[in-house]
Formats: C-alpha cells, structure tokens, sequence
C-alpha cells in the first residue's frame, strides 16, 4: 500500500522575481500609491520580502516609500 506522505520531504516553489528589477525601476516615488498598495496587506502593514518577492534593496526603498506616503496622508497608518 503506497503512502501519500513523502517522508519528510517536500517541493519548493519557484522564487518570487523582483517586479521592480523586472520593470528596470531604479526610484520607487512615494507618490505611486497604486504601486505601493500592493506591497500592504488588508490591515495596513508592510509585507515581508519573502512575501513579495522583493529583493533586499527594492525591499528597503519600498518600505522608505511606504513610510513617507503615509506621513503625506496618501496611505493609512492602519485599516480598521
């Protein structure tokens, strides 16, 4: 009788691409709400880099991004 547990083992996915490396963007500008939107989640909060698939330093620019929109009141601090 075959086991449909594999042991212990298990497949990864494939790794997220960076959509900022793909698109050749070397600023993220605060001001693009629409594009920032997607890295929050339905709460409010940054999401982490293993989540979107950001490299380290679309990452960081990102979140410096995210944080100054919110401080110009064009993104919420949270979501209630």
């Amino acid at each position: 009788m075959a086991s449909t547990k594999r042991s212990g083992r298990y497949r990864r996915g494939r790794r997220k691409v960076c959509s900022f490396c793909v698109d050749a963007i070397e600023i993220i500008d605060y001001k693009n709400v629409s594009r920032l939107r997607r890295f929050l989640t339905e709460r409010g909060k940054i999401v982490p880099r293993h989540t979107s698939g950001n490299c380290a330093k679309h990452q960081r620019m990102m979140a410096r991004a995210i944080k100054r929109a919110r401080h110009v009141a064009l993104l919420p601090f949270v979501v209630k």
